[in-house]
């Protein structure tokens, strides 16, 4: 609705688009309750949405700007209705959404800014889930909200799919956002359900749109969907029945969905197309590794420790850093996992990570010293909001004795 209203009124008038498509789900909340779902959801959501944006243009058309590319036809009234119905076709729509994930991820924007634009305004992330994924906190990212909106407004950014010199960095911010998305349903950040899978289904249905379209169905396209699929495919392993977290070690992988790994590897072959190699084909190797070994003690550990490698070589970050430090503890055992984990540049900017402090707690555990590990094990359980993995927690904590 944001990225369909939001062609109509033009990307200067964000805000009166984020407006009526909040009019609209408050107006079915209240109607809902009374008479009920109707059959089709979303259609009945664009149709309030599209009656609300005529009602907006006929009475303030001569005070406002609309688009530029479709504000002639909006200016009669025996178009208006027409124009509004061929911007609803289906492919009209999944047009808007690509250029609206563009214009979140304009060059006037700062790169943060950008995917902080596409996750709140495309995908609906609140403030919290926001701050989360950039390891930042609230008042943060609210001023770099009001900063982008404000760059909006003023009208310096436009509703379009970039020129090929251009696409590149803009469609890695896209595609940033995009795992960002997933990864928020993959691991809910306050959310009561550990995994959502509404949020996973969004994160593939964006990633197919972009193959959708020739000018971004591109390698790092393909990477970024086979790595999704692979991780989606374990979901329904990753909770007992008591909805308890399962580690790795303890999933049953005959659960694991077969045909979305079998799509992922598609992808993936897809991915490898050209000569172009970026983060997202490494992470999806890594992912890879582990929906291929049969069981958790087959894993090719080695062969994770050097896809991390290429990785961290390609995109050399502290958690990159820590992912690959946990692989070595798998390969090599424990004591050389703290040592890769000592060897981090900048290790201090994730003290405040729930996965550092959980991690050394593991360690220091596997290496038998339970009064080293319980510090850290009590700061992790002050890291995170997830009920799952406080519960988690507590009990490698009470297994301790």
């Amino acid at each position: 609705m944001v990225a369909f209203l939001t062609r109509i009124f033009g990307a200067h008038n964000l805000e009166m688009a984020e407006d009526i498509a909040q009019d609209t789900l408050l107006k079915a909340f209240e109607l809902w309750k009374i008479k009920g779902i109707p059959d089709n959801p979303p259609a009945w959501l664009m149709t309030v949405a599209k009656n609300r944006a005529m009602d907006v243009i006929r009475r303030e058309r001569h005070n406002i700007r609309l688009s530029d590319d479709v504000a002639v036809l909006l200016e009669s009234e025996y178009t208006i209705a027409s124009t509004i119905e061929n911007l609803t076709t289906e492919e009209e729509i999944k047009d808007d959404q690509l250029r609206m994930m563009f214009a979140c991820c304009h060059p006037a924007l700062a790169g943060e800014a950008q995917v902080t634009m596409i996750l709140k305004t495309l995908c609906g992330f609140s403030i919290t889930e926001i701050a989360k994924a950039f390891l930042s906190n609230e008042e943060n990212i609210n001023k770099r909200l009001y900063r982008a909106r404000q760059l909006f407004r003023e009208g310096k950014v436009t509703l379009e799919i970039p020129t090929k010199n251009e696409l590149g960095e803009r469609l890695e911010n896209v595609l940033t956002s995009i795992y960002l998305l997933f990864n928020e349903g993959y691991n809910a950040t306050s959310h009561e359900d550990l995994i959502r899978n509404d949020l996973i289904q969004e994160a593939l249905r964006l990633g197919v749109l972009l193959t959708q379209n020739k000018q971004t169905a591109r390698p790092e396209v393909y990477a970024l969907l086979a790595l999704m699929c692979f991780h989606a495919a374990r979901t329904g392993s990753r909770l007992d029945e008591e909805g308890n977290i399962l580690l790795l070690k303890q999933q049953d992988r005959s659960t694991w969905n077969q045909e979305l790994i079998q799509t992922g590897i598609s992808f993936l072959s897809q991915s490898a197309q050209g000569e172009t190699f970026t983060k997202y084909h490494a992470e999806a190797g890594i992912a890879y590794q582990h929906c291929i070994a049969k069981k958790y003690h087959q894993t090719n550990w080695k062969n994770i420790v050097q896809q991390y490698d290429l990785l961290y070589q390609i995109h050399p970050t502290p958690i990159i850093a820590l992912n690959r430090a946990i692989a070595i503890g798998e390969w090599k055992g424990a004591r050389e996992g703290l040592k890769a984990m000592e060897q981090i540049p900048d290790l201090q900017t994730l003290y405040n990570y729930y996965l550092l402090s959980a991690t050394l707690g593991e360690f220091y555990l596997k290496l038998n010293e339970p009064a080293k590990a319980r510090p850290y094990f009590e700061k992790a359980l002050s890291q995170t909001q997830s009920e799952k993995e406080k519960k988690l927690l507590r009990e490698k904590m009470g297994g301790m004795g």
